[in-house]
């Protein structure tokens, strides 16, 4: 039995009004852009991730890449909704979580990808299916079917950190992503640095890392083009790190100008408690040892070692690195002569988490 396309959802409004957001005054990252082209030009299929710390601009570069390209799909994690709901209405609104990421990935990202295959040519599906998970399968074939290697299928997930491992099978990907994929269908996740207990990608397919933080130079340039967008660009610049890259924090500053030093913008503010929430709760699974393991970097401006956390608290290396594990999307990780060191990753959210531990102490 056929099965008539009638999809007109695949870019809404909801997806418009995001990918525009986080888009806006976009410049630079040409060296990312050109990384994606080169492995999408090197392999006929495969999975791209593109690592890079709380506010460097990954979630810019996935919107910026769907303005610039066709046949892309987009997806970005936001509060999710039941099934069958209007979910554009719904992720406005905030809805509780009721069901998994996973299905609600499928039904949107399923859109897109229906209107894909009408806007190639193919206004009806061979057969039924039993469940958008097999749906998201046969497009992803039947699509294939009709690409050449200059006409790609990108499918963007962008803040693919925000996934909870806990919620999958032993061994699966996160939102069950397919082990191999067909011919001219490309992934490009976006995520903060995981921690090791989180899962890489198990794929019988060709996968790359693109690790923004590899690229000091490139981003220490985007940044000045970024600043020269603005008219205060050269007052800002004054009390700005030159060699700070991190988009998220002086996008905010350029915007208020006239705060003082000691008071963050309130998106700062909100981005930084999301930061604290999450590693609140890591905390009280061992009290004591991880308040005391914070108080260690909180006094260090710099760079501090596991080896000499270690000392300095009289405690096992292991046990101290369990829990810097679990804090390992909000910490600068850097190896020297074979030694790990640790900071947080930004001096303002370091400044602003030394202030909230004091408040709590």
């Amino acid at each position: 039995m056929s099965k008539t396309i009638n999809n007109t959802r695949g870019r809404t409004e909801y997806l418009k009004a995001i990918i525009a957001e986080k888009s806006r005054n976009f410049v630079g990252r040409e060296f990312v852009f050109s990384a994606i082209n080169k492995f999408i030009n090197e392999n006929d299929k495969g999975y791209l991730t593109i690592i890079g710390e709380p506010g460097s601009g990954k979630s810019a570069i996935a919107a910026q890449y769907f303005n610039n390209n066709n046949n892309v799909v987009y997806y970005n994690f936001s509060p999710t909704l039941q099934k069958g709901e209007d979910w554009e209405d719904s992720l406005q609104q905030g809805e509780n979580n009721k069901i998994g990421d996973y299905e609600i990935f499928l039904e949107i990202v399923n859109y897109q990808l229906l209107e894909i295959l009408s806007n190639l040519g193919t206004n009806e599906l061979d057969n039924e299916l039993e469940n958008d998970r097999d749906l998201f399968s046969f497009l992803l074939q039947k699509i294939s079917d009709k690409l050449t290697k200059n006409q790609p299928l990108t499918i963007i997930i962008d803040g693919f950190h925000k996934l909870d491992l806990n919620k999958y099978q032993k061994g699966a990907n996160l939102l069950y992503l397919p082990r191999y994929l067909p011919k001219n269908i490309y992934f490009i996740l976006t995520r903060y640095p995981f921690p090791n207990n989180k899962s890489n990608l198990l794929v019988e397919t060709p996968s790359r890392i693109l690790d923004l933080s590899n690229y000091s130079e490139e981003n220490q340039k985007d940044i000045q083009t970024y600043l020269q967008t603005y008219d205060n660009h050269q007052e800002i610049s004054k009390i700005l790190d030159k060699n700070d890259t991190n988009f998220m924090y002086i996008s905010e500053i350029i915007k208020h100008p006239n705060l003082s030093p000691e008071t963050l913008p309130e998106k700062l503010e909100n981005y930084y408690q999301q930061h604290w929430n999450i590693i609140n709760k890591t905390i009280k699974k061992d009290l004591d040892l991880s308040l005391q393991i914070l108080q260690c970097l909180l006094q260090q401006n710099s760079l501090i070692s596991l080896k000499t956390i270690a000392d300095i608290l009289d405690e096992d290396e292991y046990d101290i690195e369990i829990i810097l594990e679990q804090w390992r999307e909000f910490l600068h990780l850097e190896t020297q002569d074979n030694i790990e060191y640790y900071r947080f990753y930004h001096p303002t959210f370091h400044h602003w988490l030394k202030q909230k531990i004091g408040v709590m102490s």
